[in-house]
């Protein structure tokens, strides 16, 4: 019956599908017989003990030991059985093998964002090696939410405040689709992210040259990003304010005074350099306590750092 299931399903596309399908046929088959009997049983019993006559009592059947073990135990049974069935699949899903890959995943309305393991970060757009064990770690920024692979048989609660994960190893390649089952608001039916299952050098590629949302944004939006992501906010302010250092709000153009007795005029040369080098050019009244970002940032996300702080003026 592999038809009927393929065509009530999706397609599987993960280890554990298989596993998951297969308790779930069970049990659908399971209740079609039940459903048949007791309809069956129903029509029967009321054609058999009808009133047949007037003044023609039918047959008054006080109990039936047999039949109430039967209708009792064998439920209990059943029932008991489909327990410790998916109580083992379950168990075996939720335990990560020790080379399983970490993904972090961050629900926020209404979108997902995806961290990996090298500080790589994409958004609406899930990538993982094929057959490779992936772990992802989620929570929410805001409201409840629900992480949902169909192809995967894969789905959990986001709660905020709290870590939950999930556990899975694709088995197909290609692209899959990933949604949001918890209404969240107002666009919780856009709440959907695009799963791409690749080769691990088609993997490697893509670590490499980034997330292609990347390449769609506004560059001064994805600067800001960065500010709030790569937590450049924890240090910067853009309101004016001092921070651990010097304000982002007016940078762009504004002569600075270094440590040395050296001035310079921000330009984009000193904004790439700050974030790949920071300590060649420590500004006066600040300790040198940023870390450098070579490696961290691409191309593109420097330039958007620069564009965003063009903005503000």
């Amino acid at each position: 019956m592999n038809w009927f299931r393929d065509w009530m399903m999706p397609m599987q596309a993960s280890e554990h599908a298989a596993k998951v399908d297969n308790l779930y046929m069970f049990i659908f088959w399971l209740t079609m017989a039940f459903f048949v009997l007791i309809c069956y049983l129903t029509v029967a019993f009321a054609w058999k003990y009808k009133r047949k006559k007037e003044g023609v009592l039918t047959i008054n059947f006080q109990h039936n030991l047999a039949l109430e073990l039967a209708w009792s135990i064998i439920p209990l049974v059943l029932v008991i059985g489909v327990f410790f069935w998916g109580f083992n699949d379950y168990a075996a899903a939720s335990v990560a093998p020790n080379d399983a890959l970490e993904i972090h995943v961050t629900g926020k309305k209404w979108s997902w964002t995806f961290e990996y393991p090298d500080g790589t970060r994409s958004i609406r757009s899930l990538h993982v090696p094929v057959n490779k064990p992936i772990r992802l770690i989620l929570t929410s920024e805001d409201v409840l939410h629900a992480f949902f692979i169909p192809v995967l048989r894969t789905k959990t609660d986001i709660i905020p405040g709290r870590y939950v994960d999930i556990n899975f190893t694709a088995t197909v390649p290609g692209k899959h689709q990933v949604f949001c089952a918890e209404y969240c608001g107002k666009d919780h039916s856009g709440m959907m992210a695009d799963l791409f299952v690749d080769s691990p050098a088609k993997y490697a590629e893509w670590l490499e040259k980034g997330d292609e949302e990347l390449y769609k944004m506004k560059p001064a939006d994805l600067g800001k990003m960065v500010w709030e992501m790569k937590g450049c906010n924890s240090c910067h302010t853009v309101d004016g304010k001092k921070g651990e250092g010097p304000s982002f709000k007016g940078l762009f153009g504004r002569t600075e005074k270094f440590k040395d007795g050296s001035t310079m005029v921000v330009d984009e040369n000193y904004i790439r350099e700050s974030i790949l080098n920071p300590q060649a050019k420590v500004v006066a009244g600040f300790e040198p306590v940023m870390p450098t970002f070579q490696g961290l940032l691409r191309e593109i996300e420097i330039k958007g750092v620069i564009a965003y702080l063009k903005e503000l003026k």
